[in-house]
């Protein structure tokens, strides 16, 4: 004989709904937490891997210099540092979404880091370019490349749309840097706005 319980009441089925929905919520949150955790390890073993082969670079431009190393896309051009911030990261060639998970990345269609004209590098506001927030006028910037290092002094900062590409464009024959990253900072989701900081050659 075939015994079925009885009907479920309205709370019960309610009561029953809600552990499942915090079942399931918590997986999700197990599963979101370990993707984040895994692309910051990912990202700190890369930004060793990226130092080393920037040294190597190095040493051999001192044994054959070239001016103008070739590079493709994901190719590491240098190593940025914002000393007063404690920022330090890899800028690699490109700005694919997974190049911004590893360093940074050099704009394509701007000069390379220290050649003259204005050189674009792009950041996740969320990694790399947090620190982004607290920087000010005069903060020194160092670009480290193959070919040699340059000195930055940052002399203005903006928050513009997304497609004002405007902060890229050289100005006569000035040798600067221009960041760029998503703003507001602290955002969650697609952000509306860019943040930049613009730094000229000293």
């Amino acid at each position: 004989m075939n015994v079925t319980g009885a009907p479920l009441s309205p709370a019960a089925r309610k009561q029953r709904v809600l552990l499942y929905a915090r079942d399931f919520l918590f997986l999700v949150g197990v599963i979101a937490l370990t993707y984040v955790a895994f692309n910051l390890f990912q990202a700190k073993l890369y930004q060793s891997s990226a130092n080393q082969s920037l040294g190597a670079q190095i040493a051999e431009n001192a044994t054959a210099p070239r001016s103008t190393p070739p590079v493709k896309n994901g190719d590491v051009v240098g190593r940025m540092d914002i000393p007063r911030l404690g920022l330090s990261v890899a800028v690699l060639q490109g700005t694919s979404s997974r190049t911004l998970r590893l360093g940074a990345g050099h704009i394509e269609g701007t000069p390379l880091p220290g050649e003259p004209g204005n050189s674009g590098v792009a950041g996740h506001r969320d990694t790399f370019f947090r620190g982004l927030k607290d920087i000010r006028k005069d903060d020194k910037i160092q670009m480290q490349t193959a070919t040699g290092l340059t000195h930055y002094t940052v002399d203005w900062t903006r928050v513009v749309g997304p497609d004002d590409v405007s902060v890229l464009e050289s100005q006569g024959d000035e040798s600067a840097l221009t960041l760029v990253t998503c703003y507001p900072f602290y955002l969650v989701g697609p952000a509306p706005k860019r943040f930049v900081v613009h730094a000229r050659k000293s």
